[in-house]
């Protein structure tokens, strides 16, 4: 199978450049999440069928992942429900494996009796995205927190045409607010004290959706609205802001300013590190983990395996660029492959 080469995205405009048959195919994926991912994967030996749950950040590239193992005799369903119910799925033992953008905290873990393996499986950048034709917005570190503290609640604060800004979060437990949240408190002390960070907060102001496809939709049906997605969710009416960094640097969430933000991250041992606001590029990324069971698998490993050694592959780890999403580093690659390794029937 041939892969194109990724696509190269310019530091302005909208966050995502493709060609019109990537953005077809973008949007097809987006649109299976709505109602969860099922994909058939039939093979001549049977077919072993797995069910995971979880984060709708990085939704479309599972999906994607997921349909192209053919006659691997794997059926792979993913219902998009957010990292917070994958996780709870995770725990009570309803689901084969779960995805999150936050990793499990420890008493998590300790609710888990088999183990639990955490492997960084993709990455992205969460993009503030608007709705307002012919605004450019450049917002500093203080008037991204006012935006969502409801301090600042018409464009025209922002030195674009006089227009009510309209609010929307996830409503859902949320990998994506933690992430959010936990830069915006990084960068304010009264966010932290105000509001704090997690996969849920009492949001100051604003319309609640669920998912990442949900708020997109939102802002897209919504005049004046204003929102985080992950970046790959925006698409024309909506832009993606650029927002200054640690450095002062207004930058909009690019390949390239992504890449230079997540160099910075240091994972640590048990791969789950995290940098709220780090000193370069694009201020606001992740990496998206899956969780396995270390033990317990049974019959299914062999199927685990099959599914996330081709997650992990340089094939399926060149598509994410033309999907929105960042392939993982070398290094982070290399430990992802070995922690996959060590999950036991």
């Amino acid at each position: 199978m041939a892969f194109q080469s990724p696509l190269t995205r310019p530091n302005s405009g909208i966050s995502r450049t493709r060609k019109p048959s990537l953005k077809s195919k973008r949007g097809l994926a987006l649109s299976a999440t709505l109602a969860g991912l099922s994909v058939t994967l039939a093979g001549c030996g049977g077919t072993t069928t797995l069910n995971g749950a979880g984060a709708s950040f990085p939704a479309a590239i599972y999906q994607r992942w997921f349909k192209d193992l053919a006659d691997k005799g794997v059926r792979v369903n993913y219902q998009s429900v957010g990292s917070g119910a994958g996780v709870r799925q995770f725990i009570s033992r309803t689901v084969d494996f779960a995805a999150s953008d936050v990793p499990m905290k420890a008493e998590e873990i300790a609710k888990v009796p088999q183990g639990v393996v955490q492997i960084p499986m993709t990455a992205g950048a969460i993009a503030v995205a608007y709705n307002n034709k012919g605004c450019d917005l450049q917002l500093t570190q203080p008037q991204l927190v006012d935006v969502f503290l409801g301090k600042i609640n018409n464009f025209n604060q922002l030195g674009c045409a006089a227009k009510p800004i309209k609010v929307v979060f996830r409503s859902d437990g949320s990998g994506t607010t933690a992430n959010f949240t936990a830069h915006l408190a990084a960068i304010s002390p009264s966010w932290k004290t105000e509001v704090g960070a997690g996969k849920n907060v009492k949001w100051p102001t604003g319309i609640g959706a669920k998912g990442n496809e949900g708020v997109a939709a939102q802002l897209t049906q919504v005049d004046g609205t204003i929102g985080y997605v992950e970046a790959a969710f925006v698409k024309e009416p909506l832009q993606a802001a650029a927002i200054s960094n640690a450095a002062g640097q207004k930058l909009k969430p690019t390949l390239a300013s992504e890449q230079e933000a997540l160099a910075a991250i240091d994972l640590g041992p048990e791969l789950t590190g995290s940098n709220p606001n780090p000193p370069k590029g694009y201020p606001i990324v992740t990496f998206s983990w899956i969780m396995l069971y270390k033990t317990g698998n049974g019959p299914r490993l062999e199927a685990l395996n099959k599914v996330f050694t081709h997650s992990l592959s340089d094939e399926a780890q060149a598509m994410a660029p033309d999907l929105g999403f960042i392939s993982l580093p070398a290094d982070v690659l290399a430990k992802s492959r070995l922690a996959l390794g060590s999950i036991k029937p």
